[in-house]
């Protein structure tokens, strides 16, 4: 089985224009897990805590994966395009070699909630063409194994006792796994994760206990970075809700600067010059994510 490494507990911060979210991974550069970047919830009832939203702003070098709980947002990118994310949606964007995009809520009141995970590119793929794609619900299975469990399938497989469930998003270069799953009070689920990928559970409603050689108990807004093999044993005493996220390590430097993350120091200068001068998108557009069907 899969053991603890490390418990990051979440920090209350704020970004885009004001909005409060909770950051475990990438709180600091040395708070990362190859080759996620950063894991950011955010969550509120009250609209002053979300309401600004996150104005046009770019990005270059890594992919974003928005996945809304609840409420709505509208991207639009520098290309006119526009995305409306909903409760349950999923939008994957490839910033490539660059986008400049804004998140705004298209509510004034109630519960806005969701997580945007940064995930890196490789050095090869880093000054790609940009693409993203809106994922709806219903494109996304809800695998329900046993009784008490739900395993919502955003990328990669969940295998369960020969049944395969394959998320929309497969076959990029970090194999990205990213379920959602949900555990009734009692309930117990294993999960098969590649051996090497980087690991970790992110329990947002509720806390589970890791079932390892000495199991441990994963408190609510924690990042539980788990051990490079061997599979994931979750008890839950009581329901819980809870992220996990895997991939293959790119073991590549990391040099980010802001909302660019490349190889070099001089690969982040050249980000920042292009971006000044109005280069960073030129001569391209934004392609589209082709779905697993």
């Amino acid at each position: 089985m899969r053991t603890l490494k490390q418990l990051i507990p979440a920090l209350t911060v704020s970004d885009g224009a004001g909005v409060k979210i909770k950051r475990s991974l990438g709180q600091s550069q040395q708070l990362r897990l190859d080759p996620f970047l950063m894991l950011d919830c955010f969550g509120s009832e009250q609209a002053d805590d979300y309401i600004a939203g996150f104005p046009a702003h770019p990005h270059r070098g890594f992919e974003t994966v928005t996945y809304m709980l609840d409420g709505h947002m509208l991207h639009e990118d520098h290309l006119g395009n526009k995305g409306h994310l909903k409760s349950g949606g999923v939008q994957w964007m490839t910033a490539g070699r660059g986008i400049i995009h804004s998140e705004m809520p298209q509510q004034e009141s109630g519960l806005m909630r969701g997580f945007q995970l940064w995930l890196n590119l490789p050095a090869a793929e880093k000054m790609k063409e940009a693409a993203y794609v809106d994922i709806a619900p219903s494109q996304i299975p809800v695998a329900e194994p046993v009784a008490g469990v739900s395993v919502k399938v955003i990328a990669g497989t969940f295998t369960y006792q020969q049944q395969h469930w394959a998320g929309p998003i497969q076959g990029l270069s970090t194999e990205p796994v990213y379920f959602d799953i949900r555990l009734a009070a009692g309930s117990k689920l294993t999960l098969q994760i590649p051996t090497g990928h980087s690991a970790l559970l992110y329990p947002y409603e509720g806390t589970a206990t890791l079932i390892a050689e000495q199991s441990q108990q994963l408190p609510e807004h924690h990042a539980a970075v788990l051990s490079e093999s061997g599979d994931v044993c979750i008890l839950a005493e009581q329901d819980v809700r809870l992220l996990l996220l895997a991939a293959k390590p790119i073991k590549e430097p990391v040099v980010q600067y802001g909302p660019f993350v490349m190889n070099t120091a001089s690969e982040i200068e050249q980000a920042v010059r292009d971006y000044q001068q109005g280069k960073l998108t030129s001569g391209h557009a934004a392609a589209t994510i082709k779905l697993h069907q």
